[in-house]
């Protein structure tokens, strides 16, 4: 064991990946999880968690963290670059700002990685960034080494408001203009990519090499979409040009096509009760996440939001009122959503060989009153609750 190896002792761990284990030690050495249950080893530093509850770090598949930071207004608003249609070659990365104070409150709450997403203006809107919430002052020590490629795709009433308007070729003003638009710059990506490996290839294209890369399967697409028939026609499109859409975004209507998710392999993000708030999100119901889940889909709970970032388990709760089991709520901030991001070979359960990403609850998480105690990233402590009020917030 090196200087720097812990163990946590006394806690209910909350694996994830299955059953409880009450009382059991979890040993963290060089970052990563190096045992679970068994004899503690000695001469090894301790935390006492008597009482309390340990799960994976909270993982929130839909931020917008730090392109949108506080406080909010026109001069932090860098996440629409909605100057057209199509902007693949944007990234998330070049907006985001690490001093959005909204982060340290994500790390209140357990939380210990995030996808941060474009906006939802354009039909493809950039480049993810998938980011770990360690304290840094620049955005590169910060990103989830070896987590896969991610793009932002949207459709319906967004890209509709954002360009129906315009009476330039290159817009859209309904939902087939948006499907043929699609379609055109998938067949112009696939003769791009096509040519770029003959004898004359065509000069670099920045757009074009990102979606030749979603064609090839480099990139994971998500989909920022709310109805079942939208849903279906996006469906309809990645299978004539063979790319896979791994995760549909808040997803209201998913229970209706639930069968369709199944067949194609994809997962959903969505809130447990937000609906309502405009025309496509009218057939929202609470249950339709359950609904989903019960037919094999994976279901990650989401945020979308710097507040209900903070509460994280309260929104997991949340799906159980809804019909969801606590299993399938909890793996719903943790598992599934690592297993959509393609990340949970390294977070998203208590395993050994996993990294330390931990969360420490005074009570089961899932108790709208349980407050987050401790949370650890890569085994280094980046929120303490004891520690509320000293200058670094840390003990």
């Amino acid at each position: 064991m090196t200087p720097a190896a812990f163990v946590i002792l006394h806690a209910t761990v909350l694996p994830v990946s299955g059953p409880a284990l009450p009382d059991t030690p979890v040993v963290v050495d060089e970052g990563r999880i190096v045992q679970v249950g068994g004899a503690v080893p000695g001469g090894v530093r301790t935390v006492d968690a008597t009482g309390q509850y340990l799960t994976p770090g909270f993982i929130d598949l839909h931020s917008h963290m730090g392109v949108y930071p506080w406080p909010g207004g026109g001069g932090t608003s860098d996440g629409n670059e909605a100057v057209e249609p199509f902007t693949p070659r944007v990234r998330a990365m070049d907006s985001f700002d690490p001093e959005d104070p909204a982060l340290a409150r994500a790390r209140a709450g357990g939380v210990t990685t995030i996808q941060v997403l474009p906006g939802s203006a354009n039909l493809v809107g950039g480049q993810a960034a998938i980011l770990k919430l360690r304290p840094s002052r620049t955005v590169e020590p910060m990103q989830f080494a070896g987590a896969p490629r991610a793009i932002k795709m949207a459709c319906g009433e967004n890209p509709k408001r954002v360009y129906g308007g315009a009476t330039d070729e290159d817009q859209v003003q309904t939902r087939m203009g948006e499907l043929a638009m699609l379609r055109e710059e998938f067949t112009r990506a696939r003769e791009y990519a096509a040519a770029r490996g003959g004898k004359a290839p065509p000069p670099q294209d920045l757009d074009l090499d990102v979606l030749a890369d979603v064609l090839a399967g480099k990139v994971r697409v998500n989909l920022h979409c709310y109805r079942s028939h939208d849903i279906a026609g996006w469906f309809r499109v990645a299978d004539e040009f063979g790319f896979r859409i791994v995760t549909v975004h808040h997803a209201l209507e998913t229970y209706k096509v639930r069968d369709l998710l199944a067949a194609h392999g994809t997962g959903i993000a969505t809130w447990p009760d937000w609906w309502g708030f405009k025309q496509e999100a009218f057939d929202g119901i609470p249950e339709g996440a359950a609904l989903v889940s019960s037919a094999g889909v994976p279901v990650a709970t989401h945020s979308d939001s710097s507040s209900h970032v903070q509460r994280f388990n309260v929104e997991a709760a949340k799906m159980v009122r809804y019909g969801m089991t606590e299993a399938d709520a909890l793996e719903s901030i943790t598992l599934d959503p690592a297993r959509l991001l393609g990340v949970d070979a390294w977070v998203g359960s208590v395993e050994v060989g996993k990294t330390a990403d931990l969360a420490l609850w005074n009570k089961h998480p899932l108790d709208g009153t349980a407050l987050c105690q401790k949370t650890w990233i890569d085994g280094v402590v980046v929120y303490d609750r004891a520690g509320e009020g000293t200058p670094d917030g840390l003990r």
